[in-house]
This record gives C-alpha cells, structure tokens and sequence, in this order.
C-alpha cells in the first residue's frame, strides 16, 4: 500500500511538471528582428533576462529553404535576421524593440555598418497585430527624440516563413569569440553605434 502511495504520488508530481512546462511553453512570444549580420543581433539579445532562445536565420525572401550562400550573395531576397522566443511575463516586447533600436544603424536601408545588401537591411518582423502596433508607435517615438539627424529608414513588415541557419551560425559568438570580435571590430559596428546613441 505504502509503495502505491508512492507511485502515485510520484505519477502526479510528473503530469503536474509536465502540465507546468506545456504553460511556459505555450505562454512564451516570438518577436523577429533583422540588424544586418545575425551574428551581433543574436548576442545582443543572448543574456537578456526573460528571453529564452535566440537563433539566426533567415526570412522575408522568395526561395524556399535558402542556403547561407544564397542568402549572402543576395540571391533570395531574404534579410539575416535573429528570431527571439521570449517570456512576456518576464520581458515585454516593448523591451526587445528598445534594444533593437540600440544595436543597428536606422538611417541605413540596405546596409549595416560594413555589410552591403538588401540581406543585411534593419527590419522589423511583426508576429500579430500589437507587436505592429507597437513597433510603429516605437518608430515615431524614436523620430521624436532620437539623437541623430538622418530619416529613420527600418522598414515594420509582417513576418513570414523563418527559415534557421546553419548550425555553424548559431552561438557564432561563443563558439568563435577571436574570430568573432575581429568582424565585429573591424566591420566598425560598434564605433557607429557610439556615433549613433553615445554610451550604452
């Protein structure tokens, strides 16, 4: 008796964590966002508390299934971007639109910093209609108070078919910190971004 007590304690604690985790999971966001190359968008957003993956990849074009090769000659149409899943109870996408803006060069249509191409254009990707609402009342907040002269140029487009990158792309900055900082050095993003925004 004593050890079906047991069993059956131990079968309800199982269920009620497996009940638990299908909540967090069904209760989490997803909020899309292109920034030139994928690899500094994706840690910018990597230690933020509340965000609880990011990947890179691919959308916005018209191949299906695209390679990084074609994606990167600008072959496919489509823009690298870092799709982020989030815990709206933890970090609202308000928060994620705030470090969007503080991590790309918004007076650049097709380019970032030393990456030219419609491939690697700031955009932002809409997953239902109040993060539109939101990303657009970001954007004409942002034209008020920003702190540079040019237009602001990043485009509020409805999301479509995200597509992963290869597994070499995904944690680049991790797995290839020296080579990482050299690209980010050199490709000038953060000396811009200064230039943009001052200190972060």
């Amino acid at each position: 008796m004593r050890l079906f007590k047991l069993l059956s304690l131990g079968l309800l604690f199982f269920f009620s964590m497996s009940a638990h985790t299908a909540q967090q999971q069904a209760a989490t966001k997803t909020a899309t966002f292109a920034g030139g190359c994928f690899w500094c968008m994706e840690s910018a957003f990597d230690q933020i508390a509340g965000v609880t993956a990011v990947v890179s990849g691919y959308i916005g074009g018209h191949l299906q299934n695209p390679t990084y090769e074609q994606v990167s000659a600008g072959k496919s149409g489509h823009a690298e971007v870092v799709q982020i899943t989030f815990d709206p109870t933890r970090i609202e996408y308000t928060n994620l639109l705030d470090i969007f803006w503080r991590n790309v060069d918004p007076t650049q249509a097709n380019r970032q910093f030393c990456d030219v191409g419609s491939q690697y254009r700031p955009e932002i990707f809409f997953h239902d209609e109040q993060q539109r609402v939101q990303a657009e009342a970001s954007k004409q907040m942002l034209e008020k108070v920003k702190p540079f002269k040019e237009p602001i140029v990043v485009e509020i487009t409805e999301a479509t078919t995200f597509y992963p990158a290869e597994e070499y792309h995904q944690d680049y900055h991790k797995k290839n910190p020296i080579r990482y900082n050299y690209y980010k050095t050199s490709c000038g993003r953060d000396q811009r971004l200064k230039m943009l925004w001052g200190k972060p």
